[in-house]
């Protein structure tokens, strides 16, 4: 297993200097989130953020947990990945939701909040970003995209792609089969036994195509510095086939108890 954090509060340069501090951990990886106005949150642009975190880091992949594509440009996200991707010399992950209602960039500034639209919007934006990255001409026409051919170059460092975990509602097959064509799920579950019954869907629906990269079970939660039982939670969603855990606390995080638990390093054994 590997082991991430989301850094959930704090502007660009405290991110960026609670991301050095992850890597020297032992961290795996460093995650920012995505918002635009949610309440009176402080909030800050993710690709900026992103950017700031690879030029002080050399080993840990990013990502910001989650970015709906439903309320994005195709082909700005498309530039926007690739241009981070190159900056981290091919560290970037993507991580693609619906994305939450609670922002006020969705429906208060006319966005489409209904699922059936956001997730049609999704499937589009991201057979749009494989198209784009491939960095040879490419064309869409979509119910909601269509465009002609054009060309992006360079091509992100990654290949054949930047990797795209997406959020699946297991056991919902619709969303859980959206996963299966890209890199990972972000399982939305708080049991192993869930995580267990997701890597046998897996294991028995994904296409063994060549050369593809192994599918990562993604798994987010909060444990407490050298807890004996955050631990052994850790290690049973291990053991029933989770390949990483995401450390977050969204309630009430400081920047001295993110500063606490990313120099207390991941909850592997022993820590």
């Amino acid at each position: 297993m590997r082991y991430g954090i989301v850094i959930t509060t704090g502007g660009p340069r405290t991110a960026a200097e609670l991301a050095a501090a992850a890597e020297a951990a032992g961290w795996d990886g460093v995650f920012t989130w995505d918002g635009i106005a949610i309440g009176e949150t402080e909030a800050y642009d993710p690709w900026v953020v992103m950017a700031a975190m690879a030029m002080r880091t050399a080993r840990v992949r990013l990502g910001a947990i989650v970015t709906p594509p439903s309320r994005r440009r195709p082909w700005k996200l498309a530039r926007e990945t690739m241009t981070l991707d190159r900056l981290s010399a091919g560290r970037l992950l993507l991580p693609v939701g619906l994305g939450a209602l609670d922002d006020g960039a969705f429906g208060n500034v006319g966005e489409p909040t209904d699922a059936r639209t956001r997730a049609e919007l999704l499937d589009e934006t991201l057979a749009i970003l494989e198209g784009l990255w491939s960095g040879e001409p490419f064309g869409y026409r979509g119910r909601h995209y269509r465009f002609g051919p054009m060309t992006f170059r360079p091509t992100p460092v990654q290949r054949p792609r930047i990797p795209i975990w997406v959020v699946g509602a297991w056991p919902g097959e619709r969303s859980m089969r959206r996963t299966l064509r890209y890199d990972g799920v972000l399982a939305q579950v708080d049991a192993p036994e869930a995580v267990r019954e997701i890597a046998a869907f897996v294991a028995r629906e994904r296409p063994p195509y060549p050369a593809r990269r192994p599918f990562e079970i993604v798994v987010q939660g909060r444990t407490h510095a050298g807890s004996p039982d955050s631990r052994a939670r850790v290690a049973a969603f291990a053991e029933a086939g989770a390949t990483w855990w995401i450390e977050a606390d969204w309630e009430g995080a400081t920047e001295a108890s993110l500063r606490g638990r990313i120099a207390a390093g991941p909850p592997a054994a022993g820590r």
